[in-house]
């Protein structure tokens, strides 16, 4: 290409930033480029909340105009900002790679409180323009209040600085990408799967011209086609609800060992419980159509659930529940004893790591007051232990949902990190502990059976359209003199709870995260 490009962009540091990304990527090609510096109405307009705005394109019209005009021969976007339909005559020609997806949680010092979720204090102020977070931050503390926060990334963290706001909260692609230094805040970072982020988050977008052939196909070589075919799904997610960059919608797509993996959160507003969907399909292709299916307000969702141990009321699976008028029988099917009433403290001093595979396993541990070290570090299986833990004052330095990955791969991943150190595993007589299976021959092990399960010996039947066992214990319980309906569907958390079922010839659902949210998910997934 012979030609000097001019790329639009705005004019904040991650406007420009991602703009001169683009001109180093188009340099690298040999195609040559200077910026050019629009104001949007989104920049100029800042006392008003985002979702008042007038139209979907707030950040990106102007932008727009100047490249159907002929000013500027590209334009770069936040794909998160785009409407899903381009104007007339323009397209989107390339896409970057994507950088992470997760939200970021900034919290002032003052305002910390690690007992609870999210680490942040009990009804604290939290500044952010986007209904899509307010909705997923209240579906997991109910108690936070919210403050609308508009401005470039280096004001909003300036106002959390000048205590506005006892935290905000960002996307972590723009706060990685221009390195800011947040080393005076409290960070808790949300996973994609734990908060879904919006369609495309994390993404760069090259819109051009549609009749500019020679530019679309110097273009083809910094466009990143895998990207491109997940965040279409996310994208059609988005236009199939018809729903602008405001919307408490968020949507995310992935492809994992060949396996495309979406999660979809969506709430009618920003105080409305969002309904979340999980879904594997080997193709994208239709998937944003299964997706969209699951929404219907025609849609049967079951009418009553059973679950093998006791729900609280206020907690999050309680309430998703509680929105659809599904009826809960709510019961353990085992018993527990404490196997030993004193830890040897010679022991925990030998310990690198504690890894605990359950909520039961924190619960008992630390009624035996154990002193630990403050080189000890803490893993956790998934968010519910992580939950249990920080009952206790303690945070997880590992926890396994946070990667996004099934048992096995947390084990694989937990080798890694603890390869030739010494790992103390507290835990039920009798745990298949898989994760203990996982590690190197480097790695030491102190084994520590600390409590074990009985099971009761008369378990009622329960008639209810979905059956959720919590462990091989309560499946064992269950299924020693009951069966299963035709028509009852059952969910497992946990692979071991699966293989106890499976071994039954029975079919389940398994959620992708072994929690709450994750078994929410299962719940509304599921197909009557």
């Amino acid at each position: 290409m012979n030609r000097k490009l001019t790329i639009g962009t705005r004019g904040s540091e991650l406007a420009l930033w991602q703009a001169n990304f683009v001109k180093d990527r188009l340099a690298e090609i040999g195609v040559q480029a200077e910026l050019k510096i629009i104001k949007t109405q989104g920049d100029i307009i800042q006392h008003l909340r985002l979702d008042k705005l007038e139209g979907k394109g707030f950040f990106t019209k102007e932008l727009e105009e100047e490249l159907l005009s002929g000013q500027i021969d590209l334009a770069v976007h936040s794909h998160k900002d785009l409407p899903t339909v381009n104007p007339p005559g323009l397209i989107i020609a390339a896409v970057s790679d994507r950088e992470d997806p997760s939200e970021v949680l900034i919290i002032h010092k003052d305002c910390v409180d690690i007992s609870k979720r999210l680490s942040v204090k009990h009804a604290a102020t939290i500044g952010t323009s986007s209904n899509r977070r307010k909705a997923q931050l209240l579906s997991i503390r109910p108690d936070l209040e919210f403050d609308d926060l508009r401005g470039n990334l280096q004001t909003r963290v300036q106002k959390l600085r000048d205590e506005k706001y006892d935290a905000i909260m960002l996307a972590k692609a723009g706060v990685s990408r221009i390195n800011m230094d947040l080393s005076d805040f409290h960070i808790e970072e949300l996973s994609p799967i734990m908060l879904v982020p919006a369609p495309a988050q994390g993404v760069l977008a090259i819109q051009i011209r549609e009749n500019d052939q020679e530019l679309f196909n110097a273009l083809q070589g910094i466009n990143d086609a895998d990207v491109a075919e997940t965040i279409a799904v996310e994208r059609k997610v988005l236009n199939l609800f018809d729903a602008g960059c405001h919307a408490p919608l968020g949507s995310y797509c992935r492809k994992k060992d060949g396996v495309f993996q979406s999660w979809t959160s969506i709430a009618d507003d920003n105080e409305d419980f969002p309904d979340r969907v999980f879904l594997e399909s080997e193709t994208s292709e239709g998937m944003a159509e299964k997706i969209f299916s699951k929404y219907n307000k025609e849609r049967k969702l079951p009418k009553s659930i059973f679950i093998t141990r006791d729900l609280d009321e206020n907690s999050y699976l309680a309430r998703s529940l509680k929105k659809h008028n599904i009826e809960v029988d709510d019961r353990s099917l085992i018993r527990i004893f404490p196997t030993i009433n004193k830890l040897d403290s010679f022991i925990l001093k030998r310990a690198d790591w504690i890894f605990f595979n359950s909520r039961n396993a924190i619960e008992h541990f630390f009624k035996l007051d154990p002193l630990i070290l403050k080189k000890t570090k803490i893993a956790v299986l998934g968010r519910g232990s992580e939950e249990t833990l920080r009952k206790f004052n303690r945070t997880a330095d590992f926890t396994g949902d946070h990667l996004g990955i099934n048992t096995d791969g947390i084990g694989s991943e937990f080798a890694k990190l603890v390869d030739g150190q010494t790992v103390l595993f507290p835990r039920a007589e009798g745990s298949l502990q898989t994760i203990r299976k996982a590690l190197t021959e480097n790695t030491k092990i102190i084994d520590m059976p600390i409590y074990e399960t009985v099971i009761e010996e008369e378990v009622d039947k329960s008639n209810a359209d979905v059956l959720i066992f919590t462990s091989p214990s309560n499946v064992e319980a269950y299924f020693r003199e009951n069966l299963v309906d035709p028509g009852q569907k059952i969910i497992c958390i946990g692979n071991s709870t699966a293989s106890a079922i499976a071994e039954m010839g029975l079919k389940y659902t398994l959620p992708y995260s072994p929690d709450e949210i994750g078994l929410a998910e299962a719940i509304f997934g599921l197909d009557y």
